[in-house]
């Protein structure tokens, strides 16, 4: 049995293309920096940042959805970037690990996972990073469960989670001293 899905063209697209069977031109905005790469419509984000981009940060884990080593934002958001197409990401802002460090200096999460040697071999740490830092955000970083709870889909082989759960605590810590001092 052949089901073939009805597939809108947009301007300027022909219609193999929007089917899936050719590459088209998307345009990424990365780390800032917009990009325009040729993909066909079904690759996924993570493979589009790794193999079309350079951007090897984010990992391929399971490939599944899974283990979490594929954690990048999407407008600010947490995803994974095994399970997003690459092409649903146009017009919207892509940050990964790379991103994550502003005018040379690493991002208080990062220094802190290394100050607490939050890795062992270090897959998985990129998306732990990126989970890290939005689980701060998103101010569900109150007590050492909730960090278990909402890090929970990003998994560490090698079992670094006290380590990882102590870096996320002293961000978390750092923060409320300044906002302490300045209040």
């Amino acid at each position: 049995m052949h089901i073939e899905l009805s597939v809108p063209v947009r301007d300027g697209a022909s219609p193999s293309t929007a089917s899936g069977s050719g590459s088209r031109a998307i345009a990424l905005s990365v780390n800032g920096e917009s990009r325009v790469i040729d993909l066909e419509p079904r690759v996924s984000l993570l493979d589009a940042l790794r193999e079309h981009l350079g951007l090897t940060g984010c990992k391929k884990g399971c490939d599944q959805g899974t283990c979490g080593a594929c954690t990048v934002w999407v407008d600010g958001r947490r995803v994974l970037a095994c399970l997003t197409l690459a092409a649903a990401c146009e017009g919207r802002e892509v940050t990964t690990i790379e991103g994550l460090a502003t005018g040379g200096e690493l991002h208080p999460m990062q220094r802190a996972f290394i100050e607490h040697d939050a890795f062992q071999c270090g897959y998985c740490t990129p998306g732990q990073i990126m989970s890290a830092v939005k689980l701060l955000e998103e101010g569900n970083a109150s007590t050492d469960e909730d960090i278990a709870e909402f890090m929970s889909g990003n998994i560490c082989r090698c079992a670094a989670y006290p380590n990882i759960r102590a870096a996320i605590r002293q961000v978390r810590d750092d923060a409320r001293e300044d906002e302490d001092a300045t209040a």
